[in-house]
């Protein structure tokens, strides 16, 4: 099915403004986390995470953060885990002292405080602070990796200007997708936590991001054979017009998945959907201005040629026509 087709729209024509608005928002996606911090979950900073499964007991966060941090430990995060009365605590290594047996301790405070019920540990996990510290780099790794291999994958397939393109367009994304959740996790709005769900969210959204940016500019490379007098900036106009319904298709169906995680999928996924829904409308948005107008960009300005006075100078002889 096709929505808004033989469109016109001319997506180039305010390509600097959305650049310079672009620009504040990626430099807000890199001030933002340095001047307040991101939350990092235990998969980062090291910690133990016990799964604990309490009949009869839906909805009791709160009462079980209460009894967990009578028994000396506090800082701690629960999460729903599966079931309505299965609960995942999370306890940060700074959140118990030497010796401590996090397991034993939890397992015997909820079992003395609900004596009528049976507690059942469901997992264990735990993870040493030097681990978490080994995660950290890799995960960082791990999004420069993709990056490069992408822009060098564009490269090859269609032109080197398109590859740094691509490559712009994703960092776009990466940022700006960083700023929400920063902003989003200090307000209080969203419980999000930098762990490895999340970077597999923001290794999802690079992947997802360069999908969109290969459809245009596949069309573009195909409409050079068909348009070879045509200006630049007309023809990646043209061809984002005649990609346009596939997009906005493609981006709605992920959305709407997406949204409903965000609000109904509880906390153990709402930083994966929440981080993947703000990378997806991101990455429309840059597929669409940044990567387009950075190749525009590039040529006008590092290879010298001269196609916004073309393109300028094509619209004023359309416009006396």
């Amino acid at each position: 099915m096709q929505f808004l087709h033989g469109t016109n729209i001319d997506f180039l024509g305010k390509r600097k403004t959305l650049i310079y608005f672009s620009l504040i928002i990626n430099v807000l996606g890199i001030v933002l986390p340095l001047v307040l911090g991101l939350k990092f979950g235990i998969d980062f900073t090291g910690g133990t995470e016990v799964g604990v499964e309490l009949p009869g007991k839906a909805n009791a966060t709160a009462e079980i953060r209460e009894i967990v941090e009578k028994g000396g430990i506090s800082g701690i995060e629960i999460k729903s885990f599966g079931r309505d009365n299965q609960y995942l605590i999370r306890v940060p290594t700074d959140a118990y002292g030497a010796g401590v047996d996090v397991r034993n301790t939890v397992e015997e405070r909820l079992q003395q405080s609900m004596s009528a019920e049976t507690v059942k540990i469901l997992m264990v996990n735990n993870i040493g602070a030097k681990v978490g510290s080994e995660l950290r780099t890799a995960a960082l790794i791990a999004v420069v990796l993709a990056i490069i291999a992408i822009m060098l994958y564009i490269a090859f397939r269609f032109e080197f200007t398109f590859g740094i393109g691509a490559a712009v367009a994703i960092i776009h994304d990466v940022l700006v997708t960083l700023a929400f959740v920063t902003i989003f996790s200090k307000l209080g709005i969203l419980n999000l936590e930098m762990n490895t769900a999340m970077i597999a969210a923001f290794l999802t959204v690079i992947g997802f991001s360069v999908n969109d940016t290969v459809i245009i500019f596949d069309r573009v490379r195909e409409n050079l054979e068909k348009h070879k007098a045509m200006n630049l900036i007309q023809l990646m106009n043209l061809s984002i017009n005649e990609t346009l319904s596939r997009t906005i298709n493609t981006i709605t169906t992920v959305v709407l998945v997406l949204l409903t995680m965000t609000l109904f999928g509880g906390e153990g996924l709402q930083g994966f959907a929440f981080t993947m829904l703000i990378g997806i409308l991101t990455g429309a948005y840059s597929s669409i201005y940044i990567a387009s107008a950075f190749v525009i960009w590039y040529i006008q300005n590092v290879q010298k040629k001269d196609i916004e006075g073309e393109y300028e100078s094509q619209k004023s002889r359309l416009a006396k026509a």
